[in-house]
């Protein structure tokens, strides 16, 4: 593209009048490459382009005016420039590659896909991060197996940025940490809060920042909304355990019902204000019942008009489907009803009881 621009310039200098000069115009060419071009690309380019605008000054009959030094010296002088703008560019993305890569396989190893087959369960998932690079952000899933029973969390850290998936980190590793140690469902989101807590508490500890910095202050007071479902061998229902998270939508049949919980709870990391037991609720789930766990940003998602998405209504209408179908068809509709990328993280489960 850089050379047929620099040949058109070039042929148009020369099948017109001398007195119509556009030689000058040639500058812009290797400017231009730099932009997109390898330096050796752009060195090619300058070479010839210096050439051109040595030929169109034979053409016009400029080459020995005392202008051409100061022109052909200007041109070579932006000519070095973009040679070197070059070089910067690709490093800077050689760095931003590497970068990615880093953060792409640091992203996969906290955020694991989830099995398609748990136990009695069939599991399906969707993530889709607010930003553009990221392969997540602030929202988490996680499945953990315990003495008896399969554990599903879906969780939204406040904020986002590096800082939330720091906490993204440090509440999976406590997850699978309780389903190791047998802690019971009941016992689970107070020990997530004292966990949660305790790691942000270090973090403050081991900072060079000044203990009451902005930084270490915004770090304490996050907080992480959060529902864990779980299913026991042999029995009928389903215990959840709801931490200021929007509730699960039970799909029977055609019908769709929010079990929202008895006791409403503060998010994990809000401190010890309600310490102990947490109360969870238990509901029946026969075979082929789903449960759809889902974070704000799917509710939240607003069209032009400021309008929340309907999610209730819309999963009404895919009821035939199959979990995997539903969760395509909540993206894709969300998708159209923003009409852009969500501006927060959305996570999906859809989780189904098969025998």
């Amino acid at each position: 593209m850089a050379l047929v621009c620099l040949a058109g310039l070039l042929g148009f200098d020369l099948l017109t009048s001398p007195n119509i000069r556009i030689g000058g115009l040639m500058v812009a060419v290797p400017a231009l490459s730099a932009t997109f071009l390898a330096p050796g690309e752009v060195l090619f380019v300058v070479l010839l382009t210096l050439l051109s605008v040595a030929v169109a000054a034979i053409s016009n009959d400029t080459l020995g005016t005392e202008a051409f030094p100061v022109s052909f010296a200007t041109v070579a002088l932006i000519s070095v420039a973009s040679v070197v703008t070059a070089s910067v560019r690709q490093r800077r993305e050689r760095e931003l590659a590497q970068s990615r890569w880093v953060a792409t396989v640091m992203q996969d190893l906290l955020l694991r896909p989830l099995p398609r087959r748990l136990g009695p369960l069939s599991i399906s998932s969707v993530y889709i991060a607010a930003e553009e690079e990221a392969n997540i952000g602030g929202d988490v899933y996680a499945a953990a197996v315990t003495p008896g029973s399969v554990r599903v969390m879906v969780g939204d850290v406040q904020g986002k940025g590096l800082g939330a998936v720091e906490v993204v980190a440090y509440l999976l590793s406590a997850f699978r940490q309780a389903a190791r140690n047998g802690t019971t469902l009941a016992e689970l989101p107070d020990f997530l809060d004292r966990s949660l807590r305790d790691e942000l508490v270090d973090v403050q500890a081991t900072s060079d920042d000044a203990p009451d910095s902005v930084s270490l202050r915004r770090a304490l007071e996050r907080f992480v909304t959060a529902v864990i479902v779980e299913f026991r061998e042999g029995e009928d229902v389903v215990r959840i355990a709801n931490r200021g998270h929007p509730p699960p939508l039970l799909i029977r049949q055609d019908k769709v019902l929010p079990l929202d919980p008895m006791e409403s709870a503060l998010p994990l990391g809000l401190g010890d204000l309600r310490a102990g037991e947490h109360h969870v609720d238990t509901y029946e789930l026969a075979v082929g019942d789903r449960l759809l766990l889902y974070t704000d940003g799917v509710i939240e998602a607003r069209d032009a008009a400021g309008r929340f998405y309907p999610l209730a209504d819309r999963v009404a209408q895919w009821t035939d489907r199959d979990s995997d179908e539903v969760l395509q068809a909540i993206r894709s509709d969300m998708l159209r009803h923003v009409g852009a990328r969500p501006t927060d993280d959305v996570a999906m489960v859809a989780v189904q009881r098969m025998v």
